[in-house]
C-alpha cells in the first residue's frame, strides 16, 4: 500500500524473482560502472517521486530496477553506497502519530501459500494504487492528514484534505481516532487486468504535493482505509466501524480466507472485474498483531503483498541483430536475457523497423522496457538506461538491400536469400510440403544452392553428401521439389517475388511480361506508376532475366 517501501531490504528475501537472471559476466571496473550507474539512475527516480511527486517510472520497472541492482551487488561483492536511501528526499518535518509499517512481497503462488498455511483468521483486500496517509480525528473532526515520507515524518496534507469530499471530515461520533489509508484516483468501472494502472498513483501525488488543490481535482480523490493501528483484534469489528463512520470502502472489499485458493480466488476476480481504483495487487492480513506501540518503519509479520504479475519487464539487451526479409526490409531485433510477461518467457523483440532503431539507437548492454501487445506479441516501451561506453554495432546498409537484390548468395545477402527460398516454398508461393527456412539453410550451409532456382537440378547424390538427409528424408524432399514444375506460371511469379499486381495482368507468357515497359504496366487496370515501375524494373532486372532462362530450360510452363 505505500509506494516503492523497503524494496531493497526485501531484495535479498526473494532472490527467485520473475524478472532475477544470472550474474552478467563482466570484469571488475565494468561492473563497478554499470552498478554506478543504475544507482545514479534510481536515485534520480527516488528524489522525482518522493520530493517532486512525479513519477519517472512505473512502480513494477522500479521494483525490477531495484532488485536488479541488488543482484548484481551480490555478483560483485559491492556494498550499498551511503547515497543509496529510497526516501533520503521524502522525510517530512510532522511525525506520524504511529509509524507506517509497508508490506513485504511475496513474488510467486509457493511462497503466498506458505505465508497462508502458516496463520489463521486471515482477509484479503485489494492493493490499492495510490498514496499512503495518516488521518487524525480529534472529537470526531478531521484535524491532521499526514503523507507518508519515510514513514516516520511526512508532510502536512491537512489543508488540501479539508477540500476532498472522499474524506470524511466529521465522524458521527466525538471520538479521537487515528487511521492509516491510501488516497486514490478515482475511475469509473476500471478493470485492472485490462488497462493497468494508468498512472493513478503519480497522479495522486501530483495533486496532494500541489500548492494549491482545486474543487475538480479534490472531487477526484477517493480513500481507502487499511489500517486502524489502535482498533480492535478482530477485523470484522473493524471494518463494521469503519463502514458506521463513512469509510465503506474498507468493508466493500474486503474478504475472509482460509485457504490459498481462496486467495487466488480473490486476487484473480479483482484483477479482472470493474473497481473505482487502480490496483496492483492484493493485501493479505492476519487479525493477530502487534500493539500499535510497537509499529516500525519496517515490514510487519501480520501482512504481506501479493502483486499482480508484471505487466512490463525490465530487459538487458544482450544483443543487436538485423533481420533482412525477401524485400530488403531491415528489421532490428533485440536479443534479451530471458524475462517473464503473463508467464510467458521472452527472449527477443523487435523494433519494426531501422529507421526506430536508428532514433532510439539501443545497443548491447542497455536496459529496456518491453510488454505484451494484444496480450501475445513482445514490443518494445522504452529505453530505460543506456549502458556506457556504447558497443559498437554492425549496421546494415538500408541502400544494399531492397525488392532487387541477392537473388543469389553475396557478401552479407544470405539471410535475404533464405527469406527468398522461405516464401518460394511457402503457401504463397509454390506451396512445396515438407521444406521450410531450416531446409534451405542447411542447402545453402552445404554448398548446393547459390541462387534462388539452383534447386532444380538437385538429386540423390548430391542429398546423400549432406549430414542429416537420409534415404527417406532425401526422397521426400526429392518429390517435394520435383513437384514444383508443376505448378502454374502465375504462381511461379508470385514464388519469384512479382511486385504485387491482380493475377489477370500476369497473362501472357514470360515474353509478353517482359516486353512491357513502365507506360505498358501502367495502362493495365488498378496498377499506378510506382507499381508499373517495380513491374517494368523487375522483369527486365538482370539476374531475374537469368532465372527465366533457367526455369525455360527446365521446362516451367509460361517460360
Amino acid at each position: 500500500m505505500t509506494p516503492r517501501l523497503l524494496t531493497s531490504l526485501l531484495l535479498m528475501l526473494f532472490p527467485l524473482a520473475p524478472w532475477a537472471q544470472g550474474c552478467p559476466d563482466w570484469p571488475a571496473d565494468k561492473a563497478r560502472d554499470e552498478i554506478t550507474a543504475l544507482q545514479r539512475q534510481i536515485s534520480l527516480w527516488d528524489d522525482s517521486y518522493h520530493r517532486l511527486g512525479q513519477s519517472l517510472i512505473s512502480d513494477e520497472l522500479y521494483d525490477q530496477a531495484r532488485w536488479r541492482l541488488e543482484q548484481w551487488r551480490g555478483c560483485f561483492a559491492q556494498a550499498p553506497s551511503a547515497a543509496d536511501n529510497p526516501l533520503s528526499s521524502a522525510r517530512g518535518s510532522v511525525a506520524h502519530p504511529v509509524p507506517h509499517t509497508g508490506l513485504e512481497k511475496r513474488v510467486n503462488d509457493r511462497a503466498v501459500a506458505d505465508w497462508i498455511q502458516a496463520r489463521s483468521d486471515l482477509w484479503i483486500q485489494p492493493k490499492v494504487d495510490g498514496v499512503a496517509v495518516t488521518l487524525v480525528y480529534r472529537a470526531g473532526r478531521l484535524a491532521q492528514v499526514i503523507s507518508r515520507g519515510d514513514g516516520l515524518f511526512g508532510q502536512d496534507w491537512t489543508a488540501s484534505a479539508r477540500k476532498i469530499p472522499g474524506i470524511v471530515q466529521q465522524l458521527p461520533e466525538a471520538i479521537d481516532l487515528l487511521l492509516q489509508g491510501e488516497l486514490y484516483w478515482r475511475l469509473e468501472a476500471h478493470i485492472q487486468g485490462e488497462t493497468g494502472g494508468l498512472n493513478a498513483r503519480s497522479k495522486i501525488s501530483g495533486l496532494m504535493n500541489r500548492q494549491h488543490l482545486s474543487d475538480a481535482d479534490a472531487a477526484g480523490i477517493g480513500l481507502f482505509i487499511w489500517a486502524w493501528p489502535q482498533g480492535p483484534a478482530d477485523i470484522r469489528q473493524q471494518l463494521d466501524s469503519l463502514a458506521h463512520w463513512g469509510f465503506v470502502d474498507s468493508r466493500r472489499y474486503s474478504q475472509p480466507i482460509g485457504t490459498f485458493e481462496q486467495a487466488r480466488h480473490w486476487r484473480a476476480f479483482w484483477l479482472g472485474h470493474p473497481l473505482p481504483f487502480a490496483t496492483d495487487g492484493v493485501v493479505l492480513h492476519q487479525s493477530q498483531r502487534a500493539p500499535a506501540s510497537r509499529w516500525q518503519a519496517s515490514a510487519p509479520y501480520w501482512a504481506v503483498a501479493w502483486k499482480y504479475p508484471v505487466i512490463k519487464a525490465l530487459a538487458h539487451v544482450r544483443q543487436v541483430r538485423f533481420k533482412i526479409g525477401r524485400t530488403g526490409r531491415i528489421t532490428p531485433i533485440l536479443e534479451l536475457d530471458p524475462v517473464l510477461l503473463d508467464d510467458r518467457q521472452i527472449k527477443r523483440v523487435s523494433l519494426g523497423s531501422l529507421k526506430r532503431w536508428q532514433a532510439l539507437d539501443i545497443r548491447p548492454g542497455d536496459q529496456v522496457s518491453i510488454s505484451l501487445a494484444g496480450q501475445v506479441i513482445p514490443r518494445l516501451d522504452q529505453v530505460i538506461l543506456r549502458s556506457y561506453p556504447r558497443v559498437d554495432v554492425a549496421v546494415p546498409l538500408a541502400s544494399d538491400f531492397h525488392h532487387l537484390s541477392c537473388w543469389r548468395l553475396a557478401p552479407a545477402c544470405e539471410e535475404q536469400l533464405l527469406a527468398r527460398l522461405t516464401w518460394l516454398s511457402g503457401k504463397q508461393g509454390l506451396d512445396l510440403p515438407h521444406i521450410g527456412r531450416e531446409t534451405w539453410s542447411n542447402l545453402i550451409q552445404a554448398g548446393q544452392i547459390n541462387g534462388l532456382v539452383d534447386w532444380l537440378n538437385l538429386d540423390e547424390t548430391e542429398l546423400a553428401t549432406i549430414d542429416g538427409f537420409g534415404d527417406r528424408s532425401s526422397a521426400r524432399l526429392l518429390a517435394s521439389l520435383r513437384s514444383a514444375r508443376q505448378r502454374p506460371f502465375a504462381q511461379w511469379l508470385t514464388a519469384l517475388g512479382v511486385p504485387p499486381t491482380a493475377r489477370n495482368n500476369l497473362a501472357g507468357g514470360w515474353h509478353a511480361l517482359a516486353a512491357r515497359d513502365t507506360q505498358a504496366w501502367q495502362a493495365e487496370a488498378g496498377i499506378g506508376p510506382g507499381r508499373a515501375a517495380q513491374l517494368s524494373a523487375f522483369f527486365r532486372d538482370p539476374q531475374v532475366v537469368a532465372m527465366s532462362e533457367t526455369l525455360r530450360a527446365a521446362g516451367i510452363d509460361g517460360f
